[in-house]
């Protein structure tokens, strides 16, 4: 569109100013307008959802305790040859000694004594011990600090200790990532712990395989269900509804808590077996405590999120597509096979990934009925959190959590497309 009248001048707006400018303040207001409606759920997408995966990230590698708890010794370290198989210098010690007394009086010799122990077990002792002699340290007469620090503790004699100190005394760390994938920094680098300790890639590997189990068993009882809200009358087909929501009206705990009396060795579950003859009284079965208990509670808290994507979908699709197939010489199954199943695969692909992805972070319905053997990674990741306070492992395993999910996802993407997963 020209922006020049006949006579040569600008196209002008009603107001007198040139179109031109005037439709750019007209489009700037309207995004502007647009911006301001969904500033508030951007700001809570921000502050609920981006910060806390950022701070995740954050202290999943973060270390700045050591450093600025032990300012002298980490600097005084720094020219000790750690594979030397020789203690550290004097000045190390007395380095150590200062700094020991210093976060004593403050109360925090405790915390880098926590922080170590989860490289090296014996360190938060090592630290606890010798912080409650550290307040008496004379720092001007006193002395010689080698041999005064290893009479307090006898580790501080151990080059294990001060090798631990030295790797992790720099402000950024791979040590929690190397813990949460079973691996450990040894004195020729990263290394593979030993066996008996190896414990996050085979809970990984559980909670992966696990998951997939959940959701086939999803997808194979929420299949049927959702046929029959799809094609039975309005009326019961209400009815139906109701039921699959039902539990949506119920805590998860007391959900969980139920099947937990069901699955029991005295539970209702074995006591039918007995009673029927299937299974003798002596002989009960074991159902809860590990993942069989596990996949039975969290496929019927599941379920929901698998049938509703599967109905939404399935209610779109025409009647008459089986009926012409029918029609044209095919058997039932195959125009269900080759007519009606195809069309029903974006809504079991949407429920798929939701129930994956709900599956895969759970922790409560594990912990309850989970057992040792029916335990998620999630579990881990809250003990960490709540019980060891180990913040940094429990990023790490988040951290480690969310790429797969992400992995997963993206190779889903490449396999069936996401465009092709509809809710309704």
């Amino acid at each position: 569109m020209s922006d020049m009248t006949d006579t040569g001048g600008p196209v002008l707006a009603a107001d007198g100013t040139p179109l031109k400018r005037s439709l750019r303040k007209a489009l700037r207001r309207q995004k502007m307008r647009a911006l301001l409606l969904i500033a508030p759920l951007l700001i809570f997408v921000l502050v609920s959802f981006i910060m806390p995966i950022g701070d995740m990230l954050y202290r999943s590698v973060e270390n700045k305790i050591v450093s600025q708890t032990l300012p002298r010794s980490t600097q005084a370290l720094s020219s000790w040859d750690a594979d030397s198989g020789e203690l550290p210098s004097e000045a190390v010690f007395a380095a150590m000694a200062a700094d020991l007394k210093e976060a004593a009086e403050q109360k925090i010799h405790t915390r880098v004594g926590s922080r170590l122990n989860y490289e090296n077990p014996g360190m938060s002792s090592v630290f606890r011990t010798s912080g409650r002699k550290a307040k008496k340290f004379d720092l001007e007469n006193g002395g010689p600090w080698k041999e005064q620090l290893i009479e307090i503790n006898e580790d501080w004699a151990d080059t294990d200790v001060w090798r631990t100190i030295k790797t992790y005394s720099p402000p950024v760390t791979a040590g929690y990532f190397l813990n949460a994938v079973d691996m450990r920094v040894g004195p020729d680098g990263a290394e593979m712990r030993p066996e008996r300790e190896r414990i996050y890639m085979n809970l990984l590997k559980r909670t992966l395989w696990m998951s997939l189990l959940i959701t086939f068993s999803c997808i194979v009882l929420a299949y049927p269900v959702a046929w029959l809200l799809a094609n039975l009358p309005t009326r019961k087909a209400n009815l139906l509804m109701i039921l699959v929501l039902l539990p949506f009206w119920t805590s998860l705990l007391v959900r969980t808590s139920a099947w937990k009396i069901l699955l029991q060795q005295q539970g209702v579950i074995n006591d039918v077996l007995v009673w029927i003859g299937l299974v003798d009284d002596n002989a009960r079965l074991i159902i809860i405590n590990n993942q069989f208990g596990t996949i039975v509670a969290m496929t019927h808290i599941l379920l929901p999120f698998m049938i509703l994507p599967m109905y939404s979908v399935m209610q779109t699709i025409p009647p008459s597509y089986v009926r012409a197939a029918k029609s044209l010489g095919a058997t039932d199954w195959t125009a269900f096979w080759r007519v009606y199943f195809p069309q029903t695969i974006p809504g079991i692909g949407a429920g798929s990934i939701l129930v994956f992805i709900l599956a895969i972070g759970y922790y409560i319905t594990p912990a309850l009925v989970g057992g040792t053997k029916g335990t998620f990674i999630s579990n881990q990741i809250a003990f960490h959190i709540s019980t060891s306070l180990n913040w940094g492992l429990a990023s790490a395993l988040g951290a480690i959590l969310l790429a797969v999910v992400l992995v997963l996802y993206w190779a889903y993407d490449k396999i069936v497309g996401i465009d092709n997963v509809k809710l309704g």
